[in-house]
């Protein structure tokens, strides 16, 4: 029994694959009898013929694999496919650098730790690619000495010793 020109008709009417039809197996011999589009619309409506579920892949395992590695897991050498600068290009690093010493430096002067001079040296000097990192910036005002002391301001109480009622 050859159903192939039913199967192709069918997958036509059903706007899916041929590989998608399904035929009802206790109804074959109404399905081999069916000649025109018409005939094939009614098994369709009857439910002779049907069409099967689109199947997909699953991303159970893509799932699984993005949860281990927001853990920071499967980072090793074997999973590497790009080289260091394009896992992490040169502007994105720098982006990152500069943007943390500007906000430390800016800190700095808000709370005026670093005269204004300073400040626009130091700017300037890390514009410029001079520090590595903050730490490098603290190091370089320590050795410049531009931390500006602070003193403390005591109030006329606290300046004359504790009092009586204190003992």
């Amino acid at each position: 029994m050859n159903l192939t020109n039913k199967k192709r008709m069918a997958a036509r009417l059903l706007k899916v694959g041929e590989s998608r039809v399904w035929f009802d197996p206790e109804r074959l011999s109404e399905i081999k009898e069916a000649i025109t589009k018409a005939d094939i619309r009614r098994l369709i409506q009857d439910y002779a013929i049907q069409a099967k579920p689109a199947t997909g892949v699953s991303r159970f395992r893509a799932k699984k694999i993005a949860v281990q590695k927001r853990k920071g897991r499967q980072t090793g050498e074997g999973s590497k496919k790009g080289t260091f600068r394009a896992r992490l290009p040169k502007k994105q690093a720098w982006m990152a650098k500069i943007r943390s010493q500007r906000i430390f430096i800016k800190d700095l002067k808000d709370n005026e730790l670093v005269k204004p001079a300073d400040y626009r040296k130091i700017y300037l000097m890390c514009k410029g690619s001079f520090f590595r990192s903050i730490r490098h910036i603290k190091l370089y005002m320590e050795e410049h000495k531009m931390f500006v002391k602070k003193e403390k301001k005591w109030s006329a109480s606290k300046a004359s010793g504790p009092s009586k009622e204190q003992e």
